[in-house]
């Protein structure tokens, strides 16, 4: 498995991916799940991946030569389209055409279809964008109230992202949120693992330098893990323990509810709850 995550600011956006696949306890590999087109001054792109491998890579190979009729004009390619929605339908179509070709096999085999990608960047002319693409090639987009989506192994390091992330949030505090997310996942998840890639794009430049691949040993990620570790423990510890025996406490526990009763015992047999 995988996890991958994008996240659209006002300032930039943000992409972390990690880079394990695995078939089996014997089967663990390191692939990279981030793919980035840049054409300096026109247009910049990032695309991260999760799911089937050999979907994946078959999707991002077409990508690159995919074409979406446009009638009387040239046909529309991630290097010729006017928008990212456009960019995003012509990974749609690669998405599908790998299905047109695999699905069946793939279906004889007992193998799902299960891919999904995250397409987030700028052409110029435009705004930033984010999409979320599904394995039918269908996609959502990224709002204000959304500003970032996963994909892979999503809940271990989604509630820092909930609790911290809006369209103001800054570059870098989007960046060290999403390596908390990441270490998060990390923690939880075998099927999840370094090294990561990081890329932070800046509004309106069209071209990243801010990318780093991240391993065992790299020193800020370290500091990450052992700080975010070590910070949740102390407010851990600052919490009040709950209080069982009605003495007199500021956040008292066993009040009674406006609504509800506390469960009830069955203390025989024949005794019903309702």
């Amino acid at each position: 498995m995988t996890y991958c995550v994008g996240i659209k600011l006002d300032a930039g956006l943000v992409f972390l991916s990690d880079s394990r696949t695995n078939a089996g306890l014997d089967q663990i590999s390191t692939y990279r799940k981030m793919m980035v087109y840049e054409k300096t001054g026109d247009r910049f792109m990032v695309l991260l991946s999760a799911g089937n491998l050999s979907i994946s890579q078959s999707v991002r190979e077409i990508l690159q030569v995919e074409k979406l009729d446009n009638g009387d004009e040239p046909p529309i390619t991630i290097w010729n389209a006017t928008s990212m929605f456009d960019a995003a339908r012509v990974l749609g179509s690669a998405v599908r055409r790998v299905y047109d070709q695999d699905g069946p096999s793939l279906k004889q085999a007992g193998v799902d279809f299960n891919a999904s990608m995250i397409l987030g960047g700028q052409i110029n002319g435009e705004a930033m964008r984010l999409f979320l693409v599904y394995s039918a090639g269908n996609f959502i987009e990224a709002t204000r109230e959304t500003c970032y989506f996963q994909v892979g192994e999503s809940k271990y390091g989604k509630p820092v992202l909930d609790r911290m992330i809006t369209p103001h949030t800054a570059l870098d505090e989007a960046a060290k949120c999403a390596l908390v997310s990441m270490d998060s996942t990390l923690k939880s998840n075998l099927s999840v693992g370094l090294p990561l890639d990081l890329l932070v794009y800046e509004a309106n430049t069209f071209q990243s330098q801010q990318m780093v691949c991240i391993d065992e040993r790299n020193p800020y990620f370290a500091m990450i893990r052992s700080t975010w570790g070590q910070r949740l423990r102390q407010v851990f510890e600052s919490i009040d323990d709950p209080q069982w025996d009605g003495s007199a406490a500021e956040h008292p526990l066993c009040v009674p509810s406006d609504r509800y009763e506390p469960m009830r015992k069955i203390t025989h047999p024949g005794e019903k709850i309702v």
